[in-house]
């Protein structure tokens, strides 16, 4: 089948990106796969990071995508749709994870060409942090659409409440294997220049207010002092709030920043020195981490928001905390030490995992576009 994928691909960064070359990956194995991307994803005073882009050191798949849409520059909506439209797609599959997106994705995919069914797969739909535009930008760009993927039930009743009459596939995250294997503890512990000796809770990716860090931290502080935290990535606002937390608790020694932006070939030596991953969550829908966390086979343990835990299972893969409460939080923490579930909870993770293929994600997609 000829498909055409269009999604932040490299050079752009990001969860987003990564999924997508995974994707691409996947269906260029049986298919005909053209990739497109942006021309422009944000404009630069609006990205709350410090570069949309990977390094030049950065081992990012390298995606030959054709770059055809201006998010903020209605005079590229068709000009984009030409260009696709060019490679006489029988499937179109875009990615959708926020309202901002929804004006320009909504007008290039009008004119997507009718003999191409239009899917896309929602990372979300209501966002986590909300804003003036999101309801119209959502009503514009659900309705250019023949079906929709979904990966969390979460997302999924976002979707119902929204256009309850949509064609839908819910399918599971598949699981990251491009950042490399897992390394020995202690050679992590080496390059990260941290104590053997300590316990190690992982907060991972970019740091978002929803994502919860000031619980984590505050759930520390109940901690004994053997615990420690690794928080690796970069920060997307202000990070004061979180340097006088740390401060007023007195938790500098016991809490390790690596607050930058982390490349894919740093990621597994962050999860190899780490005896658990963190999602203390205020709100989610689902969270790739759970995936680069699964590659591991570090357990997780998450608040009970969104669709944590339906990637998350309770006694089998991590634990769920009922809600976001650092008493709650350190509580599991402990109690995951204490019990010494590391080694069951990852050979779970070693047997779910093996099922979630990017290859039977491709595939579900493709026969879902042929059933529309």
């Amino acid at each position: 089948m000829k498909i055409a994928l269009f999604s932040a691909f490299y050079p752009y960064r990001g969860g987003i990106a990564q999924f997508s070359a995974m994707l691409f990956r996947a269906l260029e194995k049986e298919h005909s796969v053209n990739a497109f991307t942006f021309k422009r994803q944000y404009p630069g005073f609006l990205f709350p990071g410090s570069s949309q882009f990977v390094s030049e050191d950065d081992t990012a798949d390298s995606i030959e995508a054709t770059r055809v849409l201006d998010s903020i520059n209605p005079a590229s909506f068709s000009a984009a749709a030409k260009k696709i439209n060019e490679t006489y797609p029988r499937l179109y599959i875009g990615q959708y994870w926020m309202t901002f997106f929804g004006p320009s994705m909504a007008g290039m995919q009008k004119r997507i060409t009718k003999s191409a069914k239009r899917i896309s797969i929602l990372h979300n739909v209501i966002p986590h942090e909300k804003r003036f535009f999101d309801k119209k930008s959502n009503r514009m760009f659900l309705k250019q659409n023949d079906g929709f993927v979904v990966l969390s039930d979460v997302v999924l009743k976002d979707l119902l409440s929204l256009q309850p009459d949509a064609n839908y596939l819910r399918i599971d995250h598949p699981i990251y294997n491009h950042f490399g294997q897992k390394q020995e503890r202690s050679k992590a512990l080496e390059s990260l220049k941290l104590d053997p000796h300590k316990k190690y809770l992982l907060f991972f990716g970019f740091i978002r207010d929803y994502k919860g860090l000031d619980l984590l931290i505050d759930a520390l502080n109940l901690l004994p002092d053997d615990y420690h935290v690794i928080v690796a990535g970069e920060v997307y606002g202000s990070f004061d709030k979180y340097a006088k937390q740390i401060e007023t608790h007195g938790l500098s020694n016991r809490i390790h920043l690596y607050t930058e932006y982390i490349s894919d070939d740093e990621v597994s030596t962050y999860f190899s020195a780490s005896d658990v991953c963190m999602l203390p969550y205020k709100n989610a829908t689902q969270s790739g981490i759970t995936a680069i966390s699964h590659h591991f086979d570090l357990p997780i343990i998450a608040t009970d928001v969104g669709g944590l835990k339906e990637n998350t299972k309770d006694g089998i893969t991590g634990l769920i905390v009922s809600k976001p409460d650092s008493s709650q939080i350190s509580d599991a923490v402990q109690y995951y030490f204490d019990s010494n579930l590391r080694d069951e909870l990852s050979k779970n993770i070693a047997i779910e995992k093996a099922e979630n293929s990017w290859e039977n994600f491709a595939q579900k997609i493709v026969e879902f576009g042929r059933s529309l």
